[in-house]
């Protein structure tokens, strides 16, 4: 059974279409990876898989819910408690510390666990720096928040917009072997999108998106 399921899922801004008939299933415990050129709506479709943004056609269903046809609170809601998302730019609290950033899922589930959060942040390399401000990090560090936030609360489906784009090789190899242990060991799905081959290669199942849809993508030296 697919713990995501897209079905013909369309995205329009005005008459430009961004995408079409875009087709997904990804299995638990599976990590699959989005290449495509820039502008193509790579980002637009992990909004919309999420529901941060709305679909001109199609649906999407995680975890058996049709989250396309929620109401927006509902779908906060969903979010909050399946779904992790790392964000391209961050969305960092300014006004938290690193630890309370990431350990804010798990406040909003009523769950606190510092323990946890102390050890997700230990392992993205950023031990010591809980009670920092992200104002005081560098562009890769704040990444590391925002890829420790997503995973913090252990969700069925996390969602990765070029979560390896600030970062130096030997610390993106690190967040693609935490992201890897998550879909393996907790049995999470992860979509990923991204520029990079090299971390499309750890993935199950390469994807190109197109503006026609979805289509099994290069092979990934």
């Amino acid at each position: 059974m697919s713990l995501l399921q897209v079905h013909a899922l369309a995205k329009r801004y005005g008459d430009a279409t961004v995408f079409s008939g875009v087709d997904l299933n990804v299995a638990p415990g599976e990590f699959v990876a989005i290449l495509g050129e820039s502008g193509v709506g790579k980002s637009t479709l992990l909004n919309c898989i999420a529901g941060l943004d709305t679909v001109d056609a199609g649906r999407v269903q995680i975890n058996g819910t049709s989250i396309t046809t929620l109401p927006e609170a509902e779908q906060a809601l969903f979010r909050r408690q399946h779904l992790g998302f790392v964000f391209q730019a961050f969305h960092v609290l300014p006004h938290l510390s690193v630890a309370h950033n990431v350990g804010l899922p798990l406040l909003l589930q009523h769950k606190p666990d510092a323990a946890r959060v102390e050890a997700l942040l230990e392992a993205v390399g950023l031990g010591g720096l809980g009670a920092r401000l992200p104002e005081t990090l560098s562009g890769g560090q704040l990444q590391r928040v925002a890829i420790a936030r997503a995973m913090v609360h252990r969700p069925a489906l996390i969602l990765a917009d070029e979560p390896t784009g600030n970062l130096d090789p030997v610390t993106a190899e690190r967040v693609m072997d935490l992201l890897s242990a998550q879909v393996r060991e907790q049995g999470a799905a992860c979509v990923l999108v991204t520029h990079s081959k090299t971390a499309a290669a750890r993935a199950d199942r390469v994807l190109t998106l197109t503006a026609r849809g979805m289509q099994n993508g290069p092979l990934v030296p």
